[in-house]
């Protein structure tokens, strides 16, 4: 292997977990705790060859539309893991606010690959955060609309001072992403 051409960011959109475990007769959760497990091995490899970051897009804003069943499992499921390893918290338990802090607490002086969890999360709203807090620095005179930058929007998204991802990996197979330059 060309350690030398390795991408530095790899962003997993954790997708067909559900359609794996109907498709070999077993639950959705069976799928979801499937589809954990090789992320983490994931991880645990991509730190061994050096990548120094993951993201992974675990749960949407969309996911929320799902049964209360499937959701309060995938909840149950990030607690687990957070509880043993280790955005927006809106709408999360307390139970599992309290494992993510104690993740990040836990985590905090660890040297090797940075593992982000994109717990809750969306696009849209990603962007919207960014805005409002520009819109802020302009509204408090801090700076001029003629001075937002793509580098003021990038420090204002949620992984500000990561790099953006090399490579997008979408476990599904399904390709929903189009990219125009």
């Amino acid at each position: 292997m060309d350690t030398q051409n390795l991408p530095e960011h790899i962003a997993i959109i954790m997708d067909g977990n559900r359609r794996w475990a109907k498709k070999n007769g077993m639950i959705a959760n069976f799928g979801h705790k499937e589809g954990a497990k090789t992320l983490e091995k994931i991880v645990r490899h991509a730190n061994k060859i050096g990548i120094k970051y993951i993201t992974a897009y675990a749960f949407s804003t969309e996911n929320w539309k799902r049964s209360k069943d499937e959701v309060s499992a995938l909840m149950l499921l990030f607690q687990s893991y957070l509880d043993d390893y280790t955005g927006s918290r809106e709408g999360l338990s307390e139970r599992l606010k309290k494992s993510i802090n104690k993740a990040m607490e836990k985590t905090k002086n660890n040297t090797g690959i940075t593992f982000n969890i994109a717990l809750n999360y969306g696009g849209r709203d990603e962007i919207l955060h960014a805005m409002k807090n520009i819109a802020e620095m302009v509204k408090n005179e801090k700076i001029e609309p003629n001075e937002i930058t793509e580098e003021m929007i990038s420090n204002n998204l949620y992984t500000q001072g990561e790099p953006d991802p090399d490579l997008l990996i979408r476990t599904s197979g399904i390709f929903r992403i189009f990219i125009f330059r």
